[in-house]
């Protein structure tokens, strides 16, 4: 969708552990975790024209099989879902060559009412387990939605259960390597070695799964999406994306303009940044972690954090008596670069420094129901001398990425080691869909200019697209644009007023992409609208079971606002991870 310094660092900093590991393999090249006319037949682009028939329909050939599926069980703690694998074409150009295995999950439509279809589902990422969502679909989609929809989840290629990109030989050996034991450089030095580790991990990568990377584009997760449309018979696509499922969704109606039925859009990526042919600031000159916006999303969402903490009082939000919540927390944030702090945990110890604080901060900023607990954390953070036990509570209760990564099954049949489920399902379609800047040299630099333009998390989501700037494997029918659309059917794009991982910024402008799009504006906070606004549910629903919005432009509350009632937050439900809901 995912740290400490070993050798090298300013502060001597050890002891990583597997559940730092674990953070850095969702941050380390976590991206939007999720942002111009084609020719009628919807082919991939002119640089792909040549490995491409005229007659083919968004880059599948005539005859190509569609899949079987035959669904069976989950197991005995999934009963009343289905599960079922897909073969696809690994190779679009060869249909009839090797196949790439698709793991799919879906909860039947309950009744009463007629089924309307499937209601396919991506949670974002890249490299978000489609899978794992639609586990939870009861938490996710109403009653009404689940009743007359079969709510599908699927694993994209590259990812958890469907034939994973692995970028070394086993998991163990992946959370060893040099590049995850640091979320982020901080100085010059460490920025150069950490050049070199992203260098030497981006060559691991496609030197241990060269085929899964290779084939592992937007556009061909797009294809396998339409493979899978045509298996469970459905006329139209239903679809809902998050984060950068929005950027398959583009994808997908860019290829299969046809084909597009309802489409929910929620939290939006820039196509033109992604794929780096935009201008200005989505020029593909410009770093990926710039261009992704993320630093600049972050930081206007943290200064809300701190406004709204202020407002809360001490009684919502422990950081507002210790004074302005953001000075308090940008004093902390300096002071863990030249004295982390070290926890005692069951796993072993757990070292807290600038950049851990800064990525478990920005993942909290995700879902306004963990910032009571985040300002917990951080209050506990900013003592003089913290105690340790206040501060491992709270940071188990921010309900971040910060703990054990889920980790796939391992599969039979690898190619040079284990399948697990890895980074490498992260960087899968990020690094053969977007354009390197060429300026991998200047990062350190670039890293202290963005810094003075958002603040710690400029620094931060800077360096996320780092391990693709010398990418040596592509993908010959990634689709990188023109972007604007052709299709005829009208979709539903969301957007969140303070969303640190997809700006709001982004919503229009992907909205004028398509010819017909109505924007849903919810007022609030964090990553997406999930589980945040019975407003945009009830729109949300509306609009997949009759195809009606409230109009071009409307806009809902979010239920609850962040600080409201602390005390109550601090003692309900976590609610779904927001991992979840891509990186």
């Amino acid at each position: 969708m995912v740290s400490s310094y070993d050798e090298g660092s300013q502060t001597g900093r050890r002891h990583v552990t597997r559940r730092r590991r674990a953070l850095v393999a969702a941050t380390t090249a976590a991206v939007l975790a999720g942002g111009l006319l084609v020719t009628p037949t919807a082919q991939a682009n002119p640089a792909t024209a040549s490995t491409t028939s005229p007659s083919d329909a968004g880059g599948i050939r005539p005859g190509t099989k569609t899949p079987r599926l035959l669904w069976g069980s989950c197991g005995a703690t999934l009963e009343q879902f289905r599960c079922a694998t897909a073969e696809v074409p690994t190779d679009y150009d060869a249909p009839r060559g090797a196949t790439t295995t698709i793991a799919l999950i879906k909860l039947p439509a309950s009744g009463p009412g007629r089924r309307l279809g499937t209601l396919f589902t991506n949670p974002g990422g890249p490299g978000g387990s489609g899978v794992e969502f639609v586990t939870q679909a009861e938490a996710l989609y109403t009653p009404a939605v689940r009743a007359r929809y079969d709510v599908l989840g699927f694993d994209p290629r590259g990812v958890a259960r469907s034939d994973p990109a692995t970028c070394f030989p086993t998991a163990e050996q992946e959370a060893a390597a040099p590049l995850m034991q640091t979320a982020y450089p901080l100085t010059r030095p460490e920025g150069r070695k950490y050049i070199a580790d992203a260098v030497s991990f981006g060559r691991q990568c496609t030197s241990t799964s060269p085929s899964r990377f290779r084939h592992a584009s937007t556009a061909n997760v797009a294809r396998d999406l339409e493979l899978l449309r045509r298996a469970v018979g459905d006329a139209k696509l239903t679809y809902a994306g998050y984060s950068y499922g929005t950027l398959l969704g583009a994808t997908y109606a860019k290829l299969f303009p046809g084909r597009v039925g309802r489409f929910v859009l929620d939290g939006t990526v820039d196509p033109l940044a992604w794929s780096g042919t935009g201008s200005g600031a989505a020029a593909g000159r410009v770093p990926f972690g710039i261009r992704s916006r993320q630093g600049v999303g972050a930081s206007e969402t943290f200064t809300e954090f701190g406004r709204l903490c202020r407002s809360a009082g001490p009684a919502g939000c422990s950081l507002a008596a210790l004074g302005d919540p953001v000075a308090v927390v940008e004093r902390t944030f300096d002071r863990l670069a030249v004295r982390p702090v070290t926890v005692a945990t069951p796993a072993g110890p757990l070292v807290i420094d600038q950049q851990a604080a800064v990525a478990i901060t920005f993942s909290a900023l995700y879902d306004p129901a963990a910032w009571s607990y985040l300002s917990d954390l951080l209050a506990a953070l900013s003592a003089p001398s913290p105690d340790k036990g206040r501060v491992l509570g709270a940071l188990a209760r921010t309900n971040t990425v910060y703990g054990e990564q889920a980790r796939g099954e391992r599969q039979p049949g690898a190619r040079r080691g284990d399948d697990y489920t890895s980074v490498g399902g992260n960087l899968a379609s990020l690094c053969v869909d977007t354009k390197a800047s060429g300026r991998l040299g200047a990062y350190p630099a670039i890293a202290d200019a963005y810094d003075r333009v958002a603040p710690y998390f400029g620094r931060y989501r800077l360096w996320t697209g780092a391990v693709c700037e010398r990418w040596s494997v592509q993908d010959s029918d990634a689709f990188t644009g023109p972007w604007q659309q052709t299709t005829h059917a009208k979709v539903l794009v969301i957007g969140t007023r303070f969303d640190p991982a997809t700006p709001y910024r982004q919503t229009r402008p992907y909205a004028a992409l398509f010819p017909r799009a109505d924007v849903l504006t919810v007022n609030g906070y964090g990553h997406t609208a999930l589980l945040k606004s019975s407003c945009a549910d009830r729109a949300i629903t509306r609009y997949l079971l009759t195809g009606a919005t409230a109009g071009r432009s409307a806009t809902c509350r979010q239920d609850t606002p962040p600080f409201r009632d602390g005390a109550a937050l601090r003692s309900g439900s976590e609610g779904v991870s927001p991992r979840l809901l891509g990186l």
